[in-house]
Formats: structure tokens, sequence, C-alpha cells
């Protein structure tokens, strides 16, 4: 089980949208839409450290949710 895998069935869970993709760089950008507190809950996951892989720095940024997503998809 990947990491982008396991971050797409926590939030799905959790009821949000969004998507969980690798960067260039090695690292993975998540991004969530849904209910702030669902928000609030994924990123305690993230940083729980129970995550498949390893993970040394979550950094977090809240804004206006765009709309126009559905599902949440591993790109």
């Amino acid at each position: 089980m990947g990491f982008r895998w396991w971050t797409r069935s926590r939030a799905l869970e959790l009821g949000l949208v969004g998507q969980a993709r690798n960067l260039p760089d090695g690292r993975v950008a998540v991004v969530a839409e849904g209910d702030r507190v669902a928000c609030g809950q994924l990123l305690g996951l993230l940083r729980g450290g129970r995550t498949p892989g390893y993970v040394d720095h979550v950094v977090e940024q809240w804004g206006e949710a765009r709309g126009g997503l559905s599902g949440f998809v591993e790109a």
C-alpha cells in the first residue's frame, strides 16, 4: 500500500474530495476539500506517523474551496 493510495482512502473515509499527486522532486502534494473538521482530521493523520512510506515534514495551507472536484484521485 503506497502513500497516495493510503491518503486517498483516508480522505474518502472522511468524505473529502481532492487529489494526492507526486511532484517532480519526490514530494507528494495533497489537496483536500470538504468540511473543515474533516480536513483537519486528514491533516492529523498525515502528521500522525502511521502513514506508509516516510513523511518527514507536512506543510499546510488553508484557502477557500475552489470546487469542481469529485472523488479523491491519485495523480
